[in-house]
């Protein structure tokens, strides 16, 4: 972890976190930046960061994503895998 200069508080690399943890962490920023607490400088920073976190839970969304394949059963009657298709 490193520490933030601005708010002296522990930051975790955002890469390293999990899905569920940087989705908390952005809540938890979204509630602060809505109370309006905190100065510009710091609310500057937060947003900065949400937006991060943001971006990597779409990706892990995504990532997620790619790996789900559905069941389908064949021609023949055996069943099959096949890309999970959102569309």
């Amino acid at each position: 972890m490193t520490e933030n200069s601005q708010t002296g508080e522990n930051v975790t690399d955002i890469q390293t976190m999990s899905f569920e943890a940087a989705l908390a962490e952005l809540k938890m920023i979204v509630e602060r930046l809505e109370q309006g607490e905190g100065k510009l400088d710091e609310a500057i920073g937060a947003y900065d960061r949400g937006a991060k976190l943001k971006a990597h839970c779409e990706t892990k969304l995504r990532e997620a994503q790619e790996k789900i394949e559905k069941i389908t059963m064949g021609p023949d009657g055996q069943p099959r895998t096949e890309p999970f298709d959102v569309a």
